[in-house]
């Protein structure tokens, strides 16, 4: 603050608890004579709260109300104690002359009850990825005669399933309907709203059984 001239801080770190930060005396003062120009503040600190003057080879206090209130990470890590700060019972005084520790009790709810928000998403985003989310199946028979579309499209309703991809390969009509050839079937069943769908697996698969197909590749689709 060369100039006795107040550097505002950027906007993001403007209040402190709703104070203003420029009310707030804490910030670092960098002893010159002290200065090895090691820049390791300059670097460590990760609010800009430094510049390093290239002429004078010497760290420089450029917003030094960027500063963290309490923080003296800056001159816990100098090699030459250059860097100091003021007494820490200013903060003090002005956490009770302001009421801060009431202030902030519901700020610690808040982000306490984000922490539990966050920390139920990580766990079903860590559900999710061994859960299947869906079924690629190629079946084989007597598909058409069988009527198997009709039957899955009975099995999905009221479930949250959808069949996409669905073909059907065959050699031809006439083979297929005069002389019993079978067909391939290729399909995959996704869960509509990206859940598990295990638990429908066998009772889907029962369709094929008691239609006297084959099931011949099944491949699951994790989360």
């Amino acid at each position: 603050m060369k100039n006795n001239k107040v550097i505002p801080p950027d906007s993001k770190y403007a209040k402190w608890h709703g104070l203003p930060r420029e009310e707030i005396p804490w910030f670092p003062v960098v002893d010159e004579s002290k200065c090895i120009g090691c820049k390791l503040c300059y670097v460590s600190c990760g609010r800009n709260v430094y510049d390093f003057d290239e002429k004078t080879y010497k760290s420089v206090v450029a917003k030094p109300f960027n500063c963290l209130v309490g923080c003296s990470t800056c001159a816990i890590i100098c090699p030459s104690d250059a860097i100091s700060f003021p007494p820490r019972e200013i903060i003090h005084q002005i956490e009770k002359e302001y009421r801060i520790i009431g202030k902030i009790q519901n700020t610690a709810r808040v982000k306490k009850a984000k922490q539990e928000i966050e920390k139920l998403r990580h766990m079903a985003l860590d559900s999710l990825e061994n859960a299947t989310v869906a079924i690629q199946y190629e079946v084989v028979g007597h598909v058409l005669e069988k009527q198997i579309g009709r039957k899955i499209h009975e099995f999905l309703k009221n479930r949250p399933l959808d069949c996409v991809d669905f073909t059907i390969n065959t050699a031809s009509l006439s083979g297929c309907w005069d002389m019993q050839s079978p067909s391939l079937l290729k399909f995959k069943i996704i869960s509509t709203e990206y859940k598990d769908i295990s638990e429908f697996e066998k009772d889907f698969e029962r369709i094929f059984i008691e239609s006297g197909l084959i099931i011949t590749q099944k491949t699951a689709v994790r989360g």
